[in-house]
């Protein structure tokens, strides 16, 4: 009874897909590999995804240490203007080097969820516009300071990116050190700012140097142990890979905030700050410490989380007090 019951009408004919079309279909990319970039794309996103790249966040928080270096360094005769080009001659090297550390890094970046979806392994910039950009910026940042600044400053810019991507970067997959080596750029900005307004470095330099430094310590001991193992799906050899407990990442964490009450103390001792502003900086260091000392104590990702919080904190309070000391002096 049905075989005379057409099925045209029911059935339209579908269009054959061709090996053509078919690589046509976008097809998810691997975790292993950086997608490929996408087509234009809006201005608003494309410029989120440049404020990824060059990491806004934390070249703001390079701004306000290098900032602070300068007004410790300047003196009467400073020009204000000095500030606006070391502040962005520094931001621009700090942009650029952001940049070229992602590039180098996409593919382990495309294996690690916190990272994967960055503009170069997510696939929406391409890598020649980041090596463009991030050459670009490192390259006018150093020429600005060299130009407006001084010799000097640019130099320990210079420094700076060297370290960060020609050391720091690849380390990260070959020795734990790397954090050790990584704090070393990370507390030069402030000399560089330091050294933009002085045009020298001394001893409250060093200082500044070395405050930098040992606070990076436990902030980034806190940030590699809570995400110990995106670091090792990504091939990043880290301090914390074989501390489950992280009661080790505790202990060394408290040892190098312990470590911050000399470096305090010694502005008063060599008369470079008041006693004011140190018993604020050593107050603020024994938080600090006890946060630290909490998580040797009982470590978790709370307690991690706190500590991390807590350096947050800690920079912007020490920071602002040797600032206001020689303001009000």
């Amino acid at each position: 009874m049905m075989q005379g019951l057409s099925t045209a009408p029911l059935l339209p004919t579908m269009p054959s897909l061709t090996s053509a079309k078919l690589n046509k279909i976008p097809m998810p990319h691997s975790p292993d590999q950086p997608a490929k970039a996408t087509a234009a794309r809006p201005a608003a996103a494309w410029a989120r995804d440049l404020g990824e790249l060059l990491k806004l966040r934390l070249t703001t928080l390079v701004l306000i240490t290098t900032m602070a270096g300068f007004y410790l360094g300047k003196t009467a005769a400073t020009p204000g203007l000095l500030a606006l080009a070391a502040l962005l001659g520094t931001g621009l090297v700090a942009g650029g080097a952001a940049a070229l550390n992602q590039l180098l890094e996409i593919r382990a970046d495309a294996r690690m969820r916190r990272t994967r979806e960055r503009p170069l392994p997510g696939g929406r910039m391409d890598e020649r516009d980041a090596l463009f950009i991030g050459t670009l910026c490192s390259g006018s940042g150093l020429v600005l300071l060299a130009l407006t600044c001084n010799l000097l400053s640019a130099l320990l810019a210079a420094l700076t990116l060297a370290l960060y991507i020609g050391l720091y970067t690849p380390l990260k997959r070959i020795s734990s050190l790397n954090t050790l080596v990584g704090a070393i750029p990370g507390a030069i900005p402030p000399v560089i700012g330091y050294a933009a307004a002085s045009q020298r470095l001394d001893l409250f330099a060093a200082v500044l140097f070395a405050l930098l430094f040992l606070w990076q310590m436990p902030h980034f001991l806190a940030i590699a142990w809570l995400y110990r193992d995106d670091y090792a799906a990504g091939g990043f050899r880290m301090l914390t890979l074989h501390d489950a407990s992280g009661h080790s990442t505790g202990v060394k964490s408290a040892l190098y905030a312990l470590l911050l009450f000399p470096a305090c103390l010694l502005p008063a001792l060599c008369g470079l700050a008041g006693w004011t502003a140190t018993s604020a900086c050593l107050l603020a260091t024994a938080a600090y410490a006890w946060t630290a000392i909490s998580m040797a104590r009982h470590p978790s990702p709370r307690s991690a989380k706190t500590l991390f919080l807590a350096s947050l904190a800690y920079l912007p309070v020490i920071l602002l007090a040797l600032v206001l000391d020689k303001a009000l002096d």
